[in-house]
C-alpha cells in the first residue's frame, strides 16, 4: 500500500492549485519486541488501520509486515519483525536476536517494546545489550501502560536497560502514541542529511535466493567481494556495493538473503520481504532478478510489486540466460511468459544476462542510466495539456447518469515517479480504464520506458457565468 501525502500551495495568476507532493527516500522503522508485549497492536495503531492490501492487485504482497504511515507530514516505512512464537526461553531469547539483528541491518530508527505488566525480563536486556552496541537510534517503548498514575512507578525500572528514556504507551487505548512518534521523528532529520546529499544513483538487486544476485554483482566487480554459495541465503545483510563505470560512480545495494539457521520456510520469507521492502526503500532503480532456468514466479511477482508499489524504476534481469536452450523464438516466447506474469509492470525494462559469462551485463549501466532519466523527466504543461485535450478528442470520456466528465487541465508536480494531477469536474467519473488511456497516451508521446507513472486526479468545480 503506498499513501501519498501533499500540500496544497497557493499561486497567482487564476487561482491554480499547485500540488507539491512529498517524494522523499522514506526512513525505515522496525518494531522489535517478546511474543505478547503488544507488538502487532502497536503496529496496527501506528498504521491507522490503513494496512488491508487491496485483492486482486498481481505482485502485491499480502503480508501484514509492514506499511507506510506518517507522522506530522514525515512519511516512513513501518515494519512489525515479529514473528516469535513461545516454544521455550532459549529459542524465544535466539529468536529475538535474529529479529533484532533484522532490525539492526535493515531499519533508521528501532522501536524495541517492553510490557509493563511483565517487568523487565532477561531477554530484554539481552536484546537491549544488541540494539545498544548497533548504534542505531532506539526508541524504548513500555506498552500496555493504561494508567500513568498506577504503573508510572513500574515504568522507571525500564531505565536500567541502558538505552534512553522510556516512553510509556498503551498501544490498544492508543494513549501516549504521540509523544513515541515525536522521539521517532527526532531521529529522521538526523539521518536524512547524509543520504539526501548523496546523489549516486542507488540501485537495489532483489530476488529470491539463488537466483544470481550476488554473482551478478561479483561479475559488474570483476572480484570475489561478495559471498557466493549455492546454499541459497548465504549473504546475511543487505550490502551496499560502491561501483565505477566509464566515470560515473553507483551504489549497488544487493538483498542476497539471510542465514538459514533453524527457520521454518514462513519466517525465511518474512525475513527476506523485511529486507527487500528496505532494500527498494532506499533505491532509485530496482533491478527484478528471475532464474531463466526455473522461469519468472509468483513470488517474483510479489518482489516486483513492493518495487512498483513504491514508484521506482524497474528492470527485470533474466540471469543464467546461458543455460537456456535456444531457437529464433526462445527470447520472444520468454518476454511473452514475463509480461504475463509481471502483468502490472509494463513498463518494466527486461534483459537477459549471465552473470557466470558475463554476458550483455555492462549493457546494464545503460539500461540504469536510461531509467534514472526517465525517471526524472519533466514534461512542460503546456505540451501535457495538448496531449490530453488530444486524448479527449479521440476517445470521449466516461459518463454516469447523463454526468460526463470533463477534464481541465493535467500538470506534472514531480519525480521519482513523474507524478501528475488531472483536475476534472467529478473524480468519481474518473473510471480506472480511462485513467489508463491517458497514460498510455502519454508514454507513446515521452515513453518513460523503465518507470511508473503517478496520477492524482483532483475536482475542480465548474464556475458560474
Amino acid at each position: 500500500m503506498t499513501v501519498h501525502t501533499g500540500r496544497q500551495l497557493y499561486g497567482g495568476g487564476h487561482g491554480k492549485e499547485i500540488w507539491e507532493i512529498e517524494n522523499m527516500s522514506k526512513p525505515v522503522v522496525a518494531i522489535v519486541g517478546r511474543p505478547n508485549v503488544g507488538k502487532s497492536t502497536l503496529f496496527n495503531a501506528l498504521a491507522g488501520g490503513k494496512i488491508a492490501i487491496v485483492e486482486d492487485t498481481p505482485g502485491v504482497t499480502r503480508d501484514r509486515i509492514y506499511a507506510e504511515t506518517e507522522w506530522l507530514g514525515q512519511s516512513f516505512t513501518l515494519i512489525d519483525t515479529g514473528g516469535i512464537e513461545p516454544e521455550s526461553k532459549d529459542i524465544i531469547l535466539s529468536q529475538m536476536r535474529e529479529q533484532a539483528q533484522t532490525a539492526i541491518d535493515t531499519a533508521d530508527v528501532i522501536v524495541f517494546i517492553t510490557d509493563v505488566r511483565q517487568g523487565l525480563v532477561d531477554a530484554d536486556s539481552k536484546v537491549a545489550d544488541m540494539l545498544r552496541r548497533s548504534g542505531k537510534p532506539v526508541v524504548l517503548v513500555v506498552n500496555k501502560v493504561d494508567s500513568f498514575e498506577k504503573f508510572m512507578p513500574d515504568v522507571y525500572e525500564f531505565y536500567n536497560l541502558g538505552i534512553g528514556d522510556p516512553v510509556p504507551v498503551s498501544a490498544a487505548s492508543r494513549l501516549g502514541l504521540g509523544d513515541m512518534l515525536d522521539r521517532v521523528a527526532g531521529h529522521f532529520q538526523k539521518e536524512s542529511g547524509e543520504e539526501e546529499d548523496d546523489e549516486r544513483p542507488r540501485i537495489a538487486i532483489v530476488g529470491k535466493p539463488n537466483v544470481g544476485k550476488s554473482s551478478i554483482i561479483n561479475k559488474l566487480l570483476g572480484e570475489q567481494r561478495v559471498i557466493v554459495s549455492e546454499i541459497a541465503g548465504t549473504t546475511r545483510d543487505a550490502i551496499d556495493t560502491e561501483l565505477v563505470h566509464d566515470g560515473k560512480e553507483y551504489v549497488f545495494i544487493d538483498t542476497a538473503g539471510l542465514r538459514r539457521k533453524n527457520k521454518i520456510k514462513e519466517e525465511l520469507e518474512r525475513y527476506s520481504i523485511i529486507r527487500t521492502v528496505t532494500a527498494v526503500e532506499r533505491a532509485d532503480v530496482v533491478l527484478v532478478v528471475i532464474d531463466a532456468v526455473e522461469g519468472v514466479t509468483e513470488q517474483d511477482a510479489k518482489i516486483a510489486g513492493i518495487a512498483h508499489e513504491r514508484g521506482k524504476g524497474i528492470v527485470i534481469v533474466v540471469n543464467k540466460w546461458d543455460a537456456i536452450e535456444k531457437n529464433d523464438r526462445t527470447m520472444r516466447e520468454y518476454e511473452q511468459e514475463v509480461r504475463r506474469i509481471l502483468s502490472f509492470v509494463p513498463y518494466a525494462e527486461i534483459m537477459y544476462v549471465s552473470a557466470m559469462t558475463g554476458q550483455r551485463l555492462n549493457k546494464l549501466y545503460d539500461v540504469i542510466d536510461m531509467v534514472i532519466e526517465n525517471q526524472t523527466l519533466r514534461v512542460a504543461t503546456g505540451v501535457l495539456n495538448e496531449i490530453l485535450m488530444e486524448a479527449v478528442a479521440l476517445q470521449q470520456p466516461p459518463s454516469d447518469k447523463g454526468k460526463r466528465l470533463k477534464l481541465y487541465y493535467i500538470t506534472q508536480v514531480s519525480v521519482k515517479p513523474p507524478t501528475f494531477v488531472i483536475f476534472v469536474n467529478d473524480r468519481e467519473l474518473m473510471h480506472f480504464s480511462y485513467q489508463r488511456y491517458l497514460e498510455n497516451k502519454i508514454r507513446e508521446a515521452f515513453g518513460f520506458r523503465g518507470t511508473s507513472l503517478k496520477f492524482f486526479v483532483r475536482e475542480r468545480k465548474e464556475k458560474g457565468r
